[in-house]
């Protein structure tokens, strides 16, 4: 329980990658926990990206007003150094720094050809997995940073895709998820003087929006997909993943856990959130139990 329901005032953050999924949610929570959030991305009701998804930034950005919190959508690709350096130079002009920064950027999903060995694997969209989910959090954490070393006590979170080094079921997808891991480690020790942390952050079984379309279900109706695939039952909203990184934003012991890799059902065990629909899901422990 928050003792201040709003202990992010007077914080400013930018979720890279904000347009749905993971991190739209974390926007939305950072938001209503007083942050004003920049949200980026390269989907806007006027341009869409090569993903071909309906969510835009500005979606976002409503989510965040109408949960009574404060937002900026810029259309920001992140892979274009100048676009991002510009960004920087927005956010400083406009709010005088930056306190907490969420690389959630990704776009490998249509790229990652599941049960194809690297020889196998299209070696242009492997590459272009690297490109667009590792370079663009070096090219976003380069600019970026310089923003936060002025401002003790900020975040800098890497959402990734588990908690450890194991096989992912791919080799392009598992180098470009566990770089997040090891991203957060190291920045950990380059901005441990300045009194900032580095956490990478995993969901569990994201329910997406992607993944609600890949189903063919809505959030209303979303254990009708258990049929097809039997561990959706533990699966969490985006919301989920959202709390557990604004409430670690929040957290006066955030240091104790920089360089670590942290999970949103730890972090609901920490922090004693529930998720959008009032369960805990526990994918941790579900993985144990049913050996994934």
């Amino acid at each position: 329980m928050l003792k201040n329901d709003r202990p992010l005032a007077g914080k400013v953050a930018l979720v890279a990658g904000g347009t749905r999924g993971a991190g739209r949610g974390i926007a939305v929570e950072l938001g209503a926990l007083g942050a004003h959030v920049y949200v980026t991305g390269r989907t806007t009701r006027l341009e869409a990206s090569d993903m071909k998804r309906s969510e835009t930034i500005e979606d976002t950005a409503e989510m965040i007003e109408a949960r009574g919190g404060t937002a900026s959508a810029v259309r920001t690709d992140h892979s274009d150094s100048e676009q991002v350096r510009l960004l920087a130079e927005k956010i400083a002009a406009e709010r005088g720094g930056l306190d907490i920064l969420v690389n959630d950027i990704w776009g490998g999903d249509d790229l990652t050809k599941w049960g194809q060995t690297l020889w196998e694997h299209s070696l242009e969209d492997g590459l272009s997995i690297q490109r667009r989910s590792v370079h663009t959090h070096l090219i976003t954490s380069r600019h970026m940073l310089p923003l936060m070393l002025d401002r003790p006590g900020g975040l800098v979170l890497e959402i990734t895709d588990g908690t450890d080094y194991r096989f992912r079921g791919n080799v392009y997808y598992s180098l470009a998820k566990v770089s997040g891991i090891h991203l957060a480690a190291a920045m950990a020790e380059e901005l441990r003087p300045y009194g900032i942390a580095a956490v990478a952050l995993t969901p569990g079984f994201l329910r997406s929006e992607a993944m609600l379309d890949h189903f063919g279900v809505t959030e209303k109706n979303w254990r009708d997909a258990v049929k097809i695939e039997p561990h959706f039952i533990a699966s969490e909203t985006p919301a989920f993943v959202g709390q557990a990184a604004a409430r670690l934003a929040a957290d006066p012991d955030l240091m104790t856990f920089t360089g670590r890799a942290l999970s949103s059902w730890e972090l609901s065990d920490r922090y004693g959130f529930a998720d959008a629909d009032g369960n805990r899901p526990h994918w941790g422990r579900y993985a144990a139990e049913n050996g994934l």
